[in-house]
């Protein structure tokens, strides 16, 4: 069975560690400080054999040279010459084998150009999804455009509700403060608030969701609600989904 940890790191990132069963191997997915994962493997006596990496951005590579220079995995993340020390370079449709799983490689720009997903089927299923989609949330748009990050969201809505979804970031409550004013009647979003406010209350991760759930309450995979699109509305243009998104995160960048 593969266990996912989170290993904190910075002020909000989470680089999570995958470890099949009881072996000392593990991987490590955008480890933006090596300092963390270092702490971790020497405690716990466990060999870095693989690293996986979803976009270029420093708080996601930040790590690599010094896990490089001292484990020498393989590193296995996006075409992309600005991140140095990829072995393997994937795009859209490729596949990689990681901790004897199947990840399935998903191209989701919009956060950056070069963002990529992982995700491997099995029980229940797992995303690592960077940047990409958070809890209740999405990326910001630092070089994609509204239509490339609406479209990579709809990719990765077509996974299976059960999916659980390991963001970068532990934008949770924020996320969901946003989600109580773009769907104010959503009392899912309502109970997911309290949930994430106890948890974070007694310092506990608010991740990983799952699809189902991010279906509900995220209003970004929402924006064919027509209550989402009524509070947008006072923001801007409404008329498509992908209006209704171009305008909920222009809002949620001032909100």
């Amino acid at each position: 069975m593969l266990s996912v940890t989170p290993i904190p790191a910075f002020s909000d990132n989470y680089i999570w560690l995958l470890r099949q069963d009881t072996s000392p191997e593990v991987c490590v997915v955008d480890p933006g400080d090596a300092a963390p994962v270092v702490q971790v493997l020497e405690r716990e006596n466990l060999t870095l054999t693989d690293v996986l990496i979803t976009h270029h951005h420093h708080d996601h590579v930040g790590g690599l040279p010094e896990l490089i220079q001292r484990f020498a995995p393989r590193v296995i993340g996006p075409s992309n010459p600005q991140i140095e020390g990829i072995d393997e370079a994937v795009n859209d449709g490729d596949t990689c084998r990681v901790m004897g799983r199947r990840f399935d490689v998903l191209a989701v720009p919009g956060h950056t150009l070069d963002h990529i997903a992982f995700f491997t089927a099995g029980i229940p299923p797992l995303l690592f999804c960077g940047d990409t989609l958070f809890s209740a949330g999405c990326g910001r748009l630092f070089e994609g455009s509204p239509e490339q990050m609406h479209r990579s969201l709809t990719t990765l809505t077509t996974l299976p509700d059960d999916t659980l979804v390991f963001a970068a970031h532990e934008y949770t409550l924020a996320n969901l403060r946003f989600a109580s004013a773009a769907d104010p009647n959503n009392r899912e979003v309502a109970a997911a608030l309290s949930e994430a406010e106890r948890a974070r209350a007694l310092d506990r991760p608010t991740l990983p969701s799952n699809l189902g759930r991010e279906r509900r309450i995220n209003p970004f995979l929402r924006c064919a609600d027509p209550e989402v699109r009524a509070a947008a509305a006072a923001h801007g243009d409404t008329d498509t989904d992908l209006a209704t998104f171009t305008t909920l995160r222009a809002w949620k960048d001032r909100f």
